[in-house]
């Protein structure tokens, strides 16, 4: 199958389940809010559901191997310690931006939410950057 069709298909039933998410329980599937309440100093008094999307976050690219023998997810291409500090940035990125990519861009932009949508355009604006940075003047 096309990568553009397997796009198309993954970006359908993220928006699918973010949908569901709102409508039966009334949350955003931001990932970032969603793993911080089960984060110390005290989880979210609902944190089964919290636990439950994230290992469906764990279990999805497994499942995809069982089906295809492939997870299509590439191995890491730099060291351990660029990925750790690659972490904090966004972490600390998600903490100043009271959100992440999932809850602004999935979610907030398709409620039409000004700070989603100036968020969104923050986020790909910096990894535009980046990426040249990356590639063209390190």
């Amino acid at each position: 199958m096309h990568p553009y069709v397997l796009a198309a298909i993954g970006g359908a039933i993220i928006g699918l389940s973010a949908v569901m998410l709102m409508a039966f329980s009334g949350r955003l599937a931001g990932i970032s809010g969603i793993v911080g309440g089960l984060m110390p100093p005290k989880p979210a008094d609902d944190w089964t559901w919290r636990v439950a999307f994230v290992v469906g976050l764990i279990l999805a690219p497994l499942v995809l191997a069982g089906f295809t023998g492939d997870t299509r997810i590439g191995a890491p291409t730099v060291g351990p310690l660029l990925l750790i500090v690659a972490g904090l940035l966004v972490g600390g990125g998600t903490m100043l931006g009271s959100g992440c990519t999932s809850g602004h861009g999935v979610c907030g932009v398709s409620r039409l939410s000004p700070r989603s949508i100036a968020a969104t355009i923050t986020f790909i604006a910096a990894g535009m950057i980046t990426v040249f940075v990356v590639r063209h003047v390190m």
